[in-house]
């Protein structure tokens, strides 16, 4: 027998070090070759890092949350055999070409990736020695392990996975144990139980969770904000998006208010460019950008994220459907790259249908503005001698208050309002 040992590979970019995520094993775990050992995080992408031998897991060198190097000793396995290969510090990067071009796409991946369930293999014969966790079940309140991929079909499928026994290196979910659960059918209300629990969670903030609260934070702790809510009469723009939209085409995706609130903000912020801003705060620098360039806070089940529609200033109203369309679908499924997460001027955030009346927006730092959404409602309406059913939507938008004054902001708010309730103008040129 020999030690091998596994480094964290260089994961491109120039990046020095990342930060481990989730570990799939623990000591004295048989793991096969491919399998994973861990995932780890760098900015918004995800890596998975497989095993390239078979082996026991013998050390970690690491702990969920901490911060590695590249380079860094990760994991060592007592592996079959006793030449010098063997005990070499090999990585994932040794693997043959094909292996290396899959890492090095993986590296731009927005975490969690969903794949699709692997086809079963048959059981070689090093899979028939006994595991520590190889039989599935697992301590009171010790919590399941599983991919994110795992988890992320469990979810969909409603299960808990809890109660389903993993039958994977250390006792973990595979996709095949998630098939066999959902072949047995529903779990019976009695099995559930309706007892009381007095079990605690304890989840550690990592990954992109970390990133998002690290940014919080920095937004307000560094950024007084102001907010204005202002209330807009839409009912003349979802008529015409209503129109627009009863001959579909299949290039294109279905209207929706986003595209029109983008080219409304392209022309409020061509009449007040300092809305369309970046704020170095440290240099005391304002970089005013010409390019309008919106990042649009997406909902995934990673966390919140920012994709961004690159020079909304040249996009007609179709071309920013599509746009935020193909993002959106993007960053949902996990594929959205660094580029297409960085780089925004001003942001949108909207929650649709499950909006409330207002909203406090955060401002994604180091911007100076953000515009949220609130639902649509149809709410009485005094027209001068009646009230009048309409469909009325509230916009709470805020701003950097060391840079942007009250009577800059209100005057930007009652142009997006003048624009939105005469969508024609939208359209027309200055």
């Amino acid at each position: 027998m020999a030690e091998h040992t596994i480094k964290l590979p260089d994961v491109g970019e120039g990046i020095a070090e990342a930060e481990l995520v989730e570990l799939h094993v623990k000591e004295g775990d048989l793991v096969r070759e491919d399998d994973l050992l861990a995932t780890v995080m760098t900015d918004k992408a995800s890596v998975e890092i497989p095993s390239p031998r078979e082996g026991e897991v013998i050390w970690i060198g690491a702990r969920i949350g901490d911060t590695v190097a590249i380079g860094s000793a990760l994991v060592k396995l007592k592996v079959a055999g006793d030449d010098a290969a063997n005990a070499g510090d090999a990585t994932p990067a040794e693997k043959p070409a094909a292996s290396r071009a899959a890492t090095k796409d993986q590296k731009t991946v927005v975490a969690p990736v969903a794949s699709a369930p692997a086809a079963p293999r048959a059981r070689r014969p090093f899979e028939d020695q006994p595991a520590s966790s190889s039989s599935g079940h697992r301590a009171p309140g010790e919590k399941p392990t599983a991919s994110p991929a795992v988890r992320l079909k469990a979810r969909e499928a409603g299960i808990d996975l809890r109660l389903v026994r993993g039958t994977g290196p250390a006792g973990r979910i595979t996709h095949e144990d998630i098939d066999v659960f959902l072949s047995r059918g529903p779990v019976p209300a009695h099995a559930r139980g309706i007892s009381p629990r007095t079990d605690v969670t304890d989840v550690k903030v990592v990954g992109l969770r970390r990133r998002i609260a690290e940014k919080m934070s920095l937004s307000k702790s560094r950024i007084p904000h102001i907010t204005i809510v202002e209330e807009v009469n839409v009912s003349p723009l979802e008529e015409l998006r209503a129109t627009l939209n009863k001959k579909p085409r299949p290039d294109h995706p279905k209207l929706t208010l986003l595209p029109f609130l983008m080219r409304a903000m392209v022309r409020a912020l061509a009449e007040q460019p300092a809305l369309n801003a970046l704020y170095d705060d440290d240099a005391g620098i304002i970089h005013q950008h010409a390019g309008v360039h919106i990042g649009i806070a997406t909902q995934t089940q990673a966390g919140l994220v920012v994709p961004v529609v690159k020079h909304a200033e040249a996009r007609d109203l179709r071309d920013c459907s599509i746009e935020l369309d193909r993002l959106a679908q993007r960053a949902r499924d996990g594929t959205a790259t660094r580029e297409e997460l960085t780089g925004s001027t001003i942001t949108i955030t909207s929650l649709g249908a499950l909006g409330g009346l207002v909203t406090t927006p955060v401002i994604n730092h180091p911007e100076v503005a953000i515009v949220g959404v609130n639902k649509i409602a149809v709410r009485p309406v005094w027209d001068g001698t009646r009230f009048v059913p309409c469909k009325m939507m509230n916009l709470s938008s805020s701003f950097d208050h060391r840079v942007i004054d009250g009577w800059d902001a209100a005057i930007f708010v009652q142009r997006l309002k003048q624009l939105l309730e005469n969508p024609a103008t939208i359209f027309v040129d200055p």
